[in-house]
């Protein structure tokens, strides 16, 4: 029983589960600074949507790779940082595909029925921003297995980018606000795309993935990260325009530490480099949430 709760746990990264509300939510309380129509019940329903949501998405990617993550050799970097017990509990025999496929639908099911409890066309929007997502992850997975060039990266990490985006749609609809969210957003998921794959490139060269350390080498993905950290930098200063002074004091902290990921990285060039900066994006992320939350709330 123990080691089921275990694998369960490693399955879903629960450790991190105040995360994926978190980033929803700041979407939502975007939404609120223009629309002001404030409700627990909505902030409540939309946190556990993100909770349920990128979830299941989690249990995808792993029903996805199950046969190739059988051939990881190293699991002290980011398999242990993902995973609290280090485990890759399908591929690795402890939960089986099909317990994982009925899992997530479960999870799915249960966003579903809390999204078609949002207003029309709300409920719509974020159904179908939930489908999208899980598409381009099933495209992410399976593209970056053959190219030359990185689509599945610049198309398939979309999904992320829709993510905190569709928290704005749980209230609002689409306008010039969501569309510099997304514009901030998407090239810091690609610079953290870059760094999960600085991390992983041992398991990725036993697997034939094409990943951006195994299509640019190590001193290529650092120049990655650096590339779109400074275009996630440039425009943030845009979304300043419809962001409120605090959020823009958290962001600058958020900053500080991209840029110090970034130099240890640059200074690295290596795996070890990369899991020293992985949790300075990883909080950064959460400051920029948190930042635009309290930008309604202060």
């Amino acid at each position: 029983m123990k080691d089921t709760v275990k694998a369960y746990v490693d399955l879903t990264r629960l450790h991190f589960f105040f995360v994926w509300p978190t980033l929803l939510c700041a979407g939502l309380f975007l939404a609120f600074q223009f629309h002001n129509n404030f409700s627990w019940l909505l902030v409540a329903k939309v946190a556990l949507i993100g909770f349920f949501g990128f979830e299941a998405g989690l249990i995808l990617n792993d029903i996805l790779d199950w046969k190739l993550d059988k051939k990881d050799v190293e699991f002290d970097k980011l398999t242990k940082y993902w995973r609290v017990f280090g485990k890759r509990p399908i591929s690795q025999g402890l939960i089986s595909q099909q317990r994982a496929l009925l899992l997530f639908g479960l999870l799915v099911a249960v966003a579903t029925a809390l999204i078609f409890t949002l207003p029309f066309p709300q409920s719509m929007y974020l159904f179908g921003t939930m489908v999208i997502c899980y598409c381009l992850e099933v495209f992410y997975q399976i593209k970056k297995r053959n190219e030359n060039f990185p689509v599945a990266q610049l198309v398939g990490r979309i999904d992320f980018t829709l993510f905190p985006v569709a928290g704005y749609l749980c209230l609002a609809s689409p306008d010039l606000n969501v569309l510099l969210f997304a514009f901030f957003f998407y090239p810091l998921a690609q610079a953290h795309l870059g760094v999960n794959d600085i991390i992983d490139v041992a398991n990725d060269q036993v697997k034939e993935m094409k990943t951006i350390s195994i299509l640019y080498g190590m001193k290529g993905t650092a120049y990655w990260i650096l590339l779109f950290s400074i275009i996630h930098i440039v425009a943030a200063v845009v979304f300043f325009s419809v962001l409120r002074t605090v959020t823009v004091a958290g962001f600058a902290v958020g900053f500080l530490l991209i840029s110090i990921g970034n130099y240890r990285i640059l200074r690295g060039k290596s795996a070890d480099a990369g899991i020293k900066a992985l949790p300075l994006f990883h909080v950064a992320m959460l400051i920029y949430a948190i930042s635009i939350i309290l930008g309604y709330v202060v």
